[in-house]
């Protein structure tokens, strides 16, 4: 039997000038299709690997040179009904963090700065 995974892929720009003072990342969530999973896991770090590297020397970030760098999976989430394919409204996935205030929620919606905590 075959199950839905979202698996969080965490990726850093890494600069070739080797100045580096920031790692900006990006958190990548896919879908994966697995037995189980260890499977899953497997079959998503071979994918993020696929996405490292500098698009034949084209990709640069703020005007610098740079490379996609893998530097893990953040977590891998069973589907809310891992058994049949995702659909519409289906939740694939899900994190929990807290903030200090409630007009943080509005700051958070908004794509504002604010100072958030993962929990998971």
């Amino acid at each position: 039997m075959m199950n839905w995974y979202a698996a969080h892929i965490i990726m850093y720009v890494k600069f070739k000038d080797e100045n580096q003072d920031k790692y900006p990342i990006w958190e990548n969530i896919v879908l994966i299709m697995a037995e189980n999973d260890e499977q899953a896991m497997q079959k998503v770090t071979e994918r993020a690997k696929r996405d490292e590297g500098d698009c034949e020397g084209s990709f640069t970030w703020e005007g610098r040179p740079a490379t996609w760098c893998f530097a893990g999976v953040r977590k891998l989430i069973s589907c809310e009904d891992p058994t049949e394919r995702p659909d519409d409204g289906t939740e694939i996935s899900y994190s929990e963090m807290e903030v200090t205030s409630p007009e943080a929620f509005a700051q958070l919606v908004n794509g504002d700065e604010v100072g958030i905590r993962y929990v998971n």
